[in-house]
């Protein structure tokens, strides 16, 4: 198997990987928001329709 589970110690996991991967998703969530609403504010006024 993967290793003893019997061996696991509560509270001793190391997440920094996890809370540093987290953090760049989260950040890429809300830059590619931002990106996406500027797109339609351009859109909208640069339409070319009537």
């Amino acid at each position: 198997m993967a290793g003893d589970v019997h061996d696991y110690k509560p509270g001793t996991m190391d997440i920094s990987d996890h809370l540093r991967t987290w953090h760049g998703f989260v950040t890429f969530v809300k830059w590619g928001l931002a990106f996406n609403v500027l797109v339609l504010v351009f859109l909208a006024i640069f339409r070319t329709h009537s």
